[in-house]
């Protein structure tokens, strides 16, 4: 399908602090969507970043939440996915890394590869989603490029193929060696670097004249990494064996170019995707979709709730009733918008690779696949991670309880925590069940601000938790002194223990006892 063809659906993917949300911006600037970048923490008078909407993303200068970009560069449609780059919003980004086909790796000049960049790009490996690294911030001070890159083989087995090359050392940034037409292309600070960086383009014969050393010394160090297996191969890069490599400096709009460029001509467009039986679902199908992430109160005037749906086959119209495969029941698509981080526009129509924001839907859960026509179809759904914090949710204002209610279930829904409850703990105390303590802080804030329904969290000390395969065998966990069992929204039964010596005790005492191993954060 030629609408398809056109459309490049990607992530980037960093550890916290790495610019993830400036280079995004960054790239919306390049594209001509907007014409001021902002800036994470908001420096020098510039505005907070368009992907960042919450307040306490604004505070922080950290992402939260997932953003979704779509804009048009030339003749192709872009999807971006800023992702939250925090470990404690794990399960968020795996939805994410869900939803697209290529992924841009961002790495921080002086710290290389970092703890949450490796556990990302293992999830990229294993849904076989190729990625571009991209080195960020080379203009201060950092590590050597040849360093770096030898960091790319030796800790995640990826050939790096250098596509532009930085000229002077971190901290002393001249511009960029483009290695597939050996020209130097220097850049032009801007104010605040809020506006498209300048680019001036020279051959290499007279960069070698006018750039002197640094530049042949950039030519000498492009010339050893090829020659240790660095040629571009692009089959090399679809297969996830070898990742180009780009430098530059987001918050200065520099190298961005080249990148957005690199993703046009070479993220791979949209494939058939696979249903629950095995079968790829050919892109000109029937409509259908998939919903990867649910959010509520991005508008703060309408408190309404979107879902996020990556078209997978077909054309989407708006207005059209497709079936939800879950619940089997049909969902009217009257409010469909295309998401630039907090702002909105009307879709009319969408095809496979773009993400659709779809209003007032309460009915629909991540997970969820959407269709039209016969036969039906779905997708496979997406895993929760093994959660490893625990806390008993209770309104710190008794006449409150609705809109605690409310909120408990709509924070369930999005994904924001996990609720677990049982029988002994009633309805009015539920767990919440967390990747990471920070979710608890995002959960207490919309609690208040949101549903108008502060909340006391009291922890509780299991730190293992299992899957409990027979439901008959609950009694013998909920009989431990250092365990019990919890049932998630999805119907899940988690045992819960205070350690693993606890556990291990437990099925001593009891090895007919039936636990599995959950998917693991970050996994």
């Amino acid at each position: 399908m030629a609408q398809a063809r056109r459309r490049r659906s990607f992530a980037v993917i960093s550890h916290p602090d790495a610019g993830k949300s400036t280079l995004t911006e960054a790239l919306a600037l390049h594209a001509r969507v907007i014409a001021e970048a902002g800036a994470v923490h908001g420096k020098a008078g510039r505005r907070g970043v368009v992907s960042d909407w919450m307040e306490m993303e604004r505070a922080r200068g950290i992402s939260i939440t997932s953003a979704a970009l779509q804009f048009a560069y030339g003749d192709t449609v872009v999807n971006l996915l800023d992702t939250p780059g925090h470990a404690d919003f794990s399960e968020d980004t795996y939805r994410v890394l869900s939803a697209v086909d290529s992924a841009v790796m961002l790495l921080d000049a002086a710290k290389g590869l970092e703890p949450q960049t490796l556990k990302l790009f293992d999830v990229c490996r294993h849904r076989g989603i190729p990625v571009i690294t991209f080195i960020n911030k080379w203009d201060r001070p950092g590590r050597e490029a040849l360093e770096l890159c030898d960091e790319l083989t030796q800790r995640l087995d990826l050939a790096p193929m250098p596509l532009t090359w930085p000229v002077g050392e971190a901290g002393r940034f001249r511009g960029v060696l483009d290695v597939r037409d050996d020209a130097f292309v220097a850049f032009e600070r801007t104010v605040g670097g809020a506006t498209v960086a300048e680019e001036h383009r020279l051959s290499a014969e007279r960069a070698a004249e006018e750039v002197g050393e640094d530049f042949a010394r950039a030519r000498e160090e492009v010339e050893l990494v090829t020659a240790s297996g660095g040629e571009f191969d692009a089959a090399a890069y679809l297969r996830g064996t070898a990742t180009p490599v780009l430098f530059g400096a987001a918050v200065l709009n520099f190298g961005v170019r080249h990148l957005l460029d690199l993703l046009v001509e070479l993220a791979p467009r949209p494939e058939p995707r696979v249903d629950v039986e095995g079968n790829p679902r050919p892109l000109n199908s029937e409509f259908s979709a998939f919903v990867f992430k649910v959010q509520t109160g991005m508008d703060p005037a309408h408190r309404d709730q979107v879902a996020f749906a990556r078209v997978c086959s077909g054309a989407f119209e708006r207005g059209m009733v497709v079936t939800n495969a879950t619940t089997k029941r049909p969902f009217a698509t009257k409010y469909a918008h295309q998401v630039f981080g907090q702002q909105r526009s009307t879709v009319d129509v969408a095809y496979p690779g773009d993400v659709i924001g779809l209003v007032n839907a309460s009915a629909l859960r991540v997970g969820d696949t959407l269709y039209s026509g016969k036969p039906a179809v779905r997708f496979p759904g997406l895993p929760s991670f093994a959660p490893a914090h625990f806390a008993v949710a209770r309104p710190a204002d008794l006449s409150k309880a609705k809109q605690f209610r409310k909120g408990v279930e709509q924070l369930s829904s999005e994904g924001v925590v996990q609720l677990l409850t049982s029988d002994s703990r009633g309805d009015a105390a539920p767990v919440f069940a967390a990747v990471g303590p920070m979710q608890f802080e995002v959960a207490a804030h919309r609690m208040e601000h949101e549903f108008n329904s502060p909340v006391k969290l009291d922890r509780l000390p299991y730190s293992t938790v299992r899957r409990l395969v027979d439901p008959a065998q609950r009694a013998l966990v909920d009989a431990g002194r250092n365990s019990e069992v919890l049932t998630r929204a999805d119907g899940t039964d988690l045992a819960l223990f205070v350690d693993d010596m606890s556990m291990r005790l437990l099925l001593r005492r009891h090895p007919e006892l039936r636990l599995e191993t959950l998917v693991a954060s970050g996994a």
